[in-house]
């Protein structure tokens, strides 16, 4: 996948049941899915669909900055 460069965090919610996708570099990009694979594989859809809408609002696309690092 060519949008497969951004860092995806998955962790288990137990309050919503099920694994939870997200994406740092693109605000507010989040999937979840019954299964940590279903996760990741929804994760790299909504990437494209992340870049999609933000093209379309003309909003800048970040780039990729590797491994994330936490302050």
């Amino acid at each position: 996948m060519k949008n497969s460069k951004y860092e995806i965090i998955i962790y288990w919610s137990k309050e919503d049941n099920c694994f939870i996708s997200e994406l740092p570099e693109l605000l507010g990009c989040i999937s979840d899915g019954k299964t940590y694979g279903e996760a990741l594989h929804n994760a790299e859809g909504i990437i494209s669909e992340w870049i999609e809408t933000a093209q379309q609002l003309g909003r800048t696309i970040p780039e990729s900055k590797g491994k994330f690092m936490y302050a």
